[in-house]
């Protein structure tokens, strides 16, 4: 998998003087474009299309300090439309304009190339199962927030402080599959999954019985899940869960994600430091 990935940013190289197509980059990869975003951003910490903008953007550096082509003909070379949003695309990653650059050979900022290798570590064992489950709704409370990679979510936070302890407690009588009781689900994020891009959160329950008129319901198809488990500080352990699994697990796994909610399961501690979790990702076998 990573020798396909390497492939991928080889032909980024390649190309950044012309139009990269991600369905392309999977091709290469032998995966999914769904899956090639996600196990690029977790393996990089950046979205895919911000690595071939920074790419293109220290490319484009260098051809604005050699003093030759135009700026105009530099902007047209990787992909922008004017010089207007070149000039303001080349000043969020460089700090300084194009034509500023120019004339004073101003110090700017490089994106390195990536390229991506295997670290042995196996230190600790990753305890998972593959789940097959019918067609099931979630069923609780919605709203829609922006994507937090570190720390507690506070919009999420406050949003469940909000939920009423009488309502919390109808929402959990409704649970009657795994994963059990009250559960977080993650749907509809942004492919990027670039922080502030916004997601649908759920709090509810997994269920196959009727959704009540005054609660919100997620319908998901039958599919296949990965369920890990994990235990440790909270919400440090959770949030490095979901790294491991698309940074150890896949890679080593004949499994791809497929697009779908995520589901995570926690149970805290009494004094809130610790949490028991388990985590649903849907996937998929991979073909090759």
């Amino acid at each position: 998998m990573l020798e396909r990935l390497n492939q991928a940013m080889e032909h980024i190289e390649d190309h950044l003087d012309q139009r990269i197509e991600v369905a392309d980059l999977a091709r290469i990869a032998v995966t999914s474009e769904y899956h090639l975003r996600r196990l690029f951003s977790a393996l990089a910490g950046m979205p895919l299309s911000e690595y071939i903008r920074r790419r293109r953007l220290t490319v484009a550096g260098a051809d604005v300090l050699a003093g030759n082509p135009t700026l105009l003909e530099i902007a047209v070379r990787y992909g922008y439309t004017s010089g207007e949003a070149f000039a303001r695309a080349f000043r969020a990653m460089h700090d300084v304009g194009p034509g500023e650059a120019r004339r004073s050979g101003a110090s700017l900022r490089c994106q390195p190339r990536l390229s991506f290798r295997l670290t042995v570590e196996g230190s600790s064992s990753m305890r998972y199962r593959i789940v097959e489950k019918d067609r099931f709704r979630v069923v609780g409370r919605k709203i829609r927030v922006p994507l937090v990679h570190n720390g507690v979510n506070p919009a999420i936070a406050d949003f469940i402080r909000g939920i009423g302890k009488e309502t919390l407690d109808r929402v959990a009588s409704l649970s009657d599959q795994e994963p059990s009781g009250i559960v977080g689900v993650s749907d509809n994020l942004d492919p990027s999954r670039a922080e502030g891009t916004e997601l649908d959160y759920y709090h509810g329950v997994v269920t196959g019985a009727a959704t009540p008129e005054d609660l919100d319901a997620l319908t998901v198809p039958a599919g296949t899940w990965a369920v890990f488990e994990s235990s440790g500080p909270f919400p440090q352990a959770l949030q490095h869960l979901w790294r491991d699994v698309f940074t150890q697990w896949f890679p080593s796994n004949p499994y791809r994600s497929r697009p779908g909610p995520e589901i995570l399961r926690t149970r805290l501690s009494q004094n809130g430091t610790q949490a028991d979790a388990e985590l649903w990702i849907p996937v998929e076998r991979t073909t090759a």
